[in-house]
């Protein structure tokens, strides 16, 4: 790792990173890609360490309270957040300055911050986005070989659930020729039924690859399935977006089994959602007012 001090922290969307780079391993990162312009390695994680002032400066400007964002472009729970705790000083600062939050993860790290995320809900509103690919712990192991496995991710919802914190999951990226299949959909979808998510966002059965993480993708690809990189040049090329030759059987199966059960599953709904603001301590006041 190494220590930086960042210009700014809150985008022009109100998101924000407070790391650069990650420690997870996941084989079809897509923040591995040199678009990116990442000028350190992947792993050599950087840090903002400036962040938590930052962001109080940000919300103290702001002249309305908003959603703030995190952990959508670098995880927000990576492991060397326990010792920083980087992550838990910006929560604690939304919750005082009660803005809403929506955080995405891998991990379940983030229970360690359970009282926070319960308090901003109380106060505005605090959703988890939790992504899920891969049903099978042994396969998701190979996948993403240094996060939660995915029955820990599961059992984080649950308790999310019972704490009344809303979550939505991300059901990205499926990857062809490995786990493109109707038996880990249903077991994926399955278990979002049981986790009462509000919203499942997956654009496609797929996932995207161009340069810097193809190039990755494809030395775990040789490592871990030999051959199947030869299948994938030969069925994909230098496609950006690589796309399950089931897809459209499973998009099916996806949409039907959401409408079923009740589950938002079109991504601008989900969006809007995440980035709609709440106060609920203003309505709290109105209540006991009257």
């Amino acid at each position: 790792m190494h220590e930086v001090m960042a210009k700014g922290i809150l985008s022009a969307t109100n998101g924000m990173n407070l790391y650069r780079g990650c420690s997870h391993g996941c084989i079809y990162c897509d923040s591995r890609s040199s678009c990116y312009q990442m000028n350190h390695a992947f792993e050599d994680i950087e840090v903002k360490i400036n962040a938590p002032e930052l962001l109080e400066q940000a919300m103290k400007r702001k002249r309305h309270k908003c959603m703030i964002t995190t952990g959508f472009m670098s995880d927000s729970y990576i492991p060397l957040e326990e010792k920083l705790k980087l992550t838990r000083r910006c929560l604690s600062l939304i919750d005082q300055y009660e803005f809403g939050l929506a955080i995405q993860t891998k991990s379940t790290r983030i229970l360690r911050d359970l009282d926070l995320l319960t308090s901003i809900h109380q106060k505005a509103k605090c959703v988890v986005a939790m992504t899920l690919t891969t049903y099978d712990d042994k396969l998701c192991n190979i996948l993403e070989p240094h996060v939660s496995t995915t029955k820990e991710r599961i059992e984080a919802l649950h308790i999310l659930r019972d704490h009344n914190i809303p979550t939505v999951v991300w059901l990205s990226p499926i990857l062809p020729f490995i786990n493109d299949t109707e038996e880990n959909l249903t077991a994926i979808l399955n278990a979002c039924i049981q986790a009462n998510v509000y919203g499942i966002i997956c654009f496609n059965m797929g996932l995207t690859l161009r340069e810097g993480n193809r190039e990755y993708f494809y030395q775990k690809l040789d490592e871990h399935f030999p051959g199947l990189k030869e299948r994938y040049i030969k069925t994909y090329g230098n496609s950006y977006q690589v796309i399950s030759l089931n897809n459209k059987k499973l998009m099916k199966q996806f949409h039907e089994t959401c409408k079923a059960n009740h589950i938002l599953s079109d991504p601008d709904t989900i969006f809007s959602y995440l980035h709609e603001y709440k106060c609920n301590s203003y309505e709290q006041m109105s209540f006991n007012f009257f």
